[in-house]
């Protein structure tokens, strides 16, 4: 069982998930880019992993047409291995679902291999590489993709 809840992101979350931001990407969003972001809600989803107050994750996508971006997908240092991102990515995913996406996509760092696992889990496979896709650091991404018509994992 848990220690968190999901919940969607308000605008009063953003300096939590700038200080994970920071601690987790080499090029973090800005916080006019988050704000954007989490209440943009026409084609946007923004949810946190609250833990007694304190957000100690958080994944948000994109919807386009009858796809599914997962624009970004951190929890906080630390933190790795409790099951916070399988929460966030399995309740995102359900809700993409629900609202009618068919399929999902998403990039990751060609050397992030624990996040490549989590991803391979909910199905999602390589179908490309955008080279050196992150400017800071010159590395490249692989972009993913997810037949999301396909049952849900049992990731229990």
């Amino acid at each position: 069982m848990s220690d968190w809840t999901i919940r969607a992101a308000e605008r009063r979350d953003v300096g939590a998930l700038l200080r994970i931001e920071d601690a987790a990407f080499p090029e973090p969003w800005t916080r006019a880019m988050l704000l954007d972001e989490i209440t943009r809600l026409e084609n946007r989803r923004y949810s946190v992993a609250d833990e007694a107050g304190r957000i100690v994750g958080y994944v948000g996508l994109m919807f386009v047409a009858d796809e599914v971006h997962v624009n970004t997908l951190a929890t906080v240092p630390g933190e790795e291995g409790r099951g916070i991102a399988t929460s966030l990515l399995e309740e995102a995913l359900a809700a993409a679902r629900e609202r009618g996406a068919l399929r999902a996509t998403l990039e990751v760092a060609a050397t992030n291999e624990r996040a490549q696992a989590l991803y391979r889990r909910f199905g999602f496979a390589p179908v490309g590489v955008r080279k050196r896709y992150y400017e800071r650091t010159g590395e490249d991404a692989l972009v993913l993709w997810a037949d999301l018509a396909d049952p849900a994992p049992d990731l229990r």
